[in-house]
């Protein structure tokens, strides 16, 4: 029998599929626990959820028996019978079988919502759907963890029990799925970076990072190539303060749009607030002088820090922290500048992303429900944004209602290599804050006139672009980022002397090397600059020392054999210069 085939790049499709899966799960649970109330089981990215009231306290060992007991139901092929009831009837019903969640959510629907029900064998949840046609059209399950979860997010709510699992169309895909789990786990930066001795965030400071020495070798490298690949772009670079009053915020519009997200302070009786973006700093930085139509466009850089009040259960390692560093620019410019602007910096993003080895995708964000400007302003900004990507043939995805308040937006959605997506650079074109900041410049008519502004950046934070690199590497960074690109072992003490000149040849080229000579087996040693990921690992042993050679060992290509000290530093400068992603070695034959 031919195998059914479905859209599964159709979200749509995907959803349908994982949200008839939550039914299955819920069926099994209350076949195996029938006291357990039912709350709600949407479809999520990557899988699905339930949750659950029980007298039960779930945990992974369960997890075996309840998909043992969801296999049976997706074998036993029951229907999905839609039916409706009047609300009267359906509340009764629900209060019938003892789910006072169930009864809370259809008291909660307007009085015209249509109330419906879906039916698999003996088993019946409230739900909108839509559903599959069968259990049996599930071919893959799988139970990933489970968490307390208060019922509609309210702390002050009933504690729950969250089961989350996904599925899949086909074994073969769940099993790939798990395995890129597995992966992302081993690559997980918060490890690496423990393991690395990158970075750490201390009970003292939670969503605030501390960068450790190797950690800010990553971080000055990503610094310093911003710089110079700005200067090369004529950018000049600005440092705005991380506190100014309160009368800023609100001419920005952060106040009445973002406040919930600032930190506040007072100083001297006035009140202030720190921080959460550049762009009014930038914004004060132009106004410091009268401009003329010839100077544009202006562009201006920042590496900038700014903090943002972040609730603690979304912190996560680097990926989402209190306090970062974007790496702003502002660009003001003639209204007849934007496309090639626009332009401009799409390809200088390009030239980033690519020299990582990062595929992306860009979504043009527009109008959101809170936001300042006229509709006229609004379209005029939109369709700068859609000519400039038009002329330079690159498709992109229209993401409604997600732009910023001030302005439509072009974000980046880069791709690692788990082809996990992070959103990293971003476009935003803004005709607001050069309304409320009233700049201006002189045009060729001699009077005033307002520029067009454009927010940008590319890493999008510096703390989470190390962290994204973390992984996409497992550590093992490109040279030129490596926090050791050379780590140098001796099999015994009496070869510390040669591995001195070897150690002070790499430096004196600039590379950063370590050597390790303490009294331990070298197995041992070669385990340990392994777990670090220092990039070159280079065995120093009698018959190394009278050859003037090293045993080479990449951490990314492995064994390389003896090698000429010499050629061996040549080559590693060169890969350092030309920011090479892979090594320019060759892995030695096995014989």
């Amino acid at each position: 029998m031919a195998k059914e085939k479905i859209n599964w790049e159709d979200e749509q499709v995907r959803k349908t599929y994982r949200h008839t899966a939550s039914h299955i799960m819920a069926q099994a649970v209350k076949n195996l626990w029938p006291d357990t109330k039912l709350a709600i089981g949407p479809s999520i990215d990557n899988g699905f959820y339930y949750d659950f009231e029980s007298e039960h306290k779930f945990v992974e060992e369960d997890f075996l028996k309840i998909q043992k007991e969801m296999k049976k139901i997706i074998q036993a092929n029951y229907p999905l019978e839609r039916f409706e009831l009047p609300r009267e009837e359906a509340i009764k019903f629900m209060e019938e079988k003892n789910e006072p969640y169930k009864v809370e959510l259809i008291q909660d629907l307007p009085e015209d919502a249509v109330i419906s029900f879906y039916k698999q064998g003996d088993f019946t949840d409230l739900c909108a759907g839509p559903h599959v046609e069968s259990t049996g059209k599930i071919k893959a399950v799988k139970l990933m963890s489970v968490a307390g979860a208060y019922w509609r997010g309210d702390s002050d709510r009933q504690m729950l029990q969250r089961i989350y699992a996904t599925a899949f169309p086909s074994q073969e895909e769940l099993d790939e799925y798990v395995a890129k789990l597995e992966e992302a786990k081993k690559r997980d930066h918060r490890k690496i970076g423990k393991e690395m001795d990158l970075f750490a965030i201390y009970d003292e400071g939670p969503g605030f990072p501390f960068f450790m020495p190797k950690g800010m070798v990553i971080r000055n490298e990503l610094e310093s190539f911003w710089k110079e690949e700005h200067r090369r772009r004529g950018y000049e670079e600005i440092k705005t303060p991380l506190i100014l009053n309160e009368q800023l915020w609100r001419t920005s519009g952060h106040w009445d749009h973002y406040k919930d997200n600032m930190y506040f302070t007072k100083i001297d009786d006035e009140d202030y607030a720190i921080k959460p973006m550049n762009c009014p700093g930038s914004l004060l930085a132009y106004k410091r002088k009268m401009w003329s139509y010839r100077d544009f466009p202006v562009r201006m850089g920042e590496l900038g820090q700014v903090h943002r009040h972040e609730l603690s259960g979304a912190l996560h390692g680097l990926m989402r922290v209190r306090t970062f560093t974007q790496d702003d620019a502002h660009i003001f410019m003639l209204p007849e500048q934007i496309k090639d602007e626009v332009q401009g910096v799409v390809k200088f993003i390009d030239d980033i992303y690519s020299m990582f080895g990062f595929p992306y995708h860009i979504e043009l964000s527009t109008r959101p429900e809170d936001s300042m400007g006229t509709d006229e302003e609004w379209e005029a900004a939109e369709n700068g944004l859609r000519e400039a990507m038009e002329s330079l043939g690159i498709d992109y995805v229209v993401n409604e209602g997600d732009g910023a308040f001030y302005g439509p937006k072009l974000d980046f959605h880069l791709e690692d290599s788990l082809g996990r997506t992070w959103q990293c650079g971003t476009i935003q074109l803004d005709m607001q804050m050069p309304q409320r900041f009233d700049i201006s410049y002189i045009g060729p008519d001699g009077e005033k006139h307002r520029p067009v502004m454009i927010h940008r950046v590319i890493f999008g934070s510096i703390e989470r672009f190390i962290g994204i690199l973390t992984e996409h590497f497992a550590g093992k960074f490109p040279l030129w980022l490596a926090p050791v690109q050379v780590k140098l072992l001796t099999v015994n003490e009496k070869l510390i002397p040669y591995a001195e000149e070897v150690k002070a040849k790499c430096e004196a080229k600039g590379l950063r090397v370590e050597l390790d000579g303490r009294n331990e087996k070298i197995g041992y040693k070669i385990r340990e600059a392994r777990n670090q990921r220092d990039s070159y690992i280079c065995t120093i042993g009698d018959r190394e020392a009278e050859a003037n050679t090293v045993s080479v060992r990449s951490n990314k290509i492995g064994d390389l054999g003896a090698m000429d000290v010499d050629t061996f530093i040549d080559t590693l400068v060169k890969e350092v210069e030309t920011k090479a992603i892979a090594p320019l070695f060759e892995a030695k034959e096995e014989k």
